[in-house]
């Protein structure tokens, strides 16, 4: 299955399980302050067996392709959502598991880093549910280094792909990210096969091209003023 199979296979699964929302006329209001017509929980696959295991076979097959198993030593989750995927996918790929804490328990060894990596120099993938601008990467990617770890790769089932920002951190983390699928996925598989009606479909597309600008056009918050 090629990666473009994978990415419309996945945005079929997310709409199905209803874990990705779009509605334009009743836009969505995200933490910033700014509104989108669209809404995306990848923590409710976690629920659907049959769909999860189709996404973590084609996850393991993707980091198989584009990494190579034999160039991972360990998989590491970030808390919370990145947990589960985490352990899904170091399954599939037989390898050990971590997971990184946003901040140290306070408590017994004080421990970041759940597990056991004993020996500095393993290469560790970080597993996430998605990314949007990928400020958040950062805390756990420096746990791993800190305690040794190489890191030069990240996974995520979902991003959201329309943030320059997003390719910026990451870069500047020196960090390649994969992902199973983004938005412009959702939006080739929901026109290819109707999913919504031509307004939604549209409102989408000018959404995706710029999101501040679909933001203030909607009520909500932009660049200056989004917190």
């Amino acid at each position: 299955m090629s990666h473009k199979e994978f990415a419309l296979n996945t945005a079929k699964i997310l709409i199905d399980t209803k874990s990705i929302l779009i509605n334009a006329k009743d836009p969505f209001t995200y933490t910033s302050g700014r509104v989108g017509p669209v809404y995306i929980d990848c923590r409710r696959l976690i629920s659907f067996p049959d769909e999860r295991q189709v996404l973590m076979d084609n996850a393991a097959a993707l980091l198989n392709e584009k990494v190579g198993i034999e160039n991972i030593d360990m998989v590491a989750g970030g808390e919370t959502a990145g947990i589960p995927y985490a352990a899904f996918i170091a399954e599939r790929l037989n390898k050990p598991m971590l997971y990184v804490r946003k901040k140290p328990k306070g408590f017994g060894r004080m421990a970041q880093i759940e597990g056991c990596m004993e020996d500095e120099g393993k290469n560790v993938i970080l597993i996430e549910d998605l990314q949007t601008d990928g400020g958040s990467k950062q805390v756990f990617i420096n746990a791993l280094r800190e305690a040794g770890a190489v890191v030069k790769h990240s996974f995520v089932v979902f991003h959201y792909a329309i943030f320059d920002a997003s390719i910026k951190n990451m870069e500047s983390l020196g960090i390649q990210l994969h992902a199973l699928t983004t938005w412009w996925d959702v939006l080739d598989y929901a026109k290819e096969n109707s999913v919504y009606d031509e307004e939604t479909l549209t409102s989408l597309e000018k959404f995706l091209y710029d999101p501040v600008q679909w933001s203030v056009d909607h009520g909500g918050k932009g660049d200056e003023d989004a917190a």
